[in-house]
């Protein structure tokens, strides 16, 4: 009887302290919820290249790069983009590699930042610096 009791008891707790309604986002408010840039910067200079900026078939804009760290456990990427009118603001990143490591730890990265034809100008941010400030062809 007292275990019957318990294992009530320990169920009724773990109901309670599930708060569905808070993990739940209303879809208007799912872009809003966005990542703060980071303000950090994992990468010299030297450390990044090549990047351009086109657009794609569907008029949105694609960003290319290169991101070169030591360490084949990290893979260079690139965060969701903030758009802000005819600006959209991307951030340089490094992630966990959980696959192989590119040659010579140069990662190719690339973006496509969706609904973005109104898009003219991208900034590719590392922390609080400027890596890239590119503009889209007419």
């Amino acid at each position: 009887m007292k275990a019957r009791v318990l294992v009530l008891a320990v169920a009724v707790a773990a109901i309670a302290g599930c708060d569905q309604t808070g993990d739940e986002q209303p879809a208007a408010n799912a872009g809003a919820a966005a990542k703060p840039h980071p303000s950090y910067c994992f990468y010299t200079d030297a450390d990044t290249k090549w990047w351009s900026v086109s657009r794609d078939k569907s008029g949105n804009v694609l960003v290319k790069g290169k991101a070169h760290l030591d360490d084949s456990r990290y893979r260079g990427e690139l965060a969701q983009p903030e758009i802000a009118g005819p600006q959209a603001t991307l951030s340089l990143t490094m992630a966990e590699n959980r696959s192989y490591a590119s040659p010579d730890n140069w990662w190719d990265m690339s973006f496509t930042i969706p609904a973005s034809a109104s898009v003219e100008s991208v900034a590719v941010m590392c922390g609080a610096k400027t890596v890239a400030a590119l503009k889209l062809p007419r």
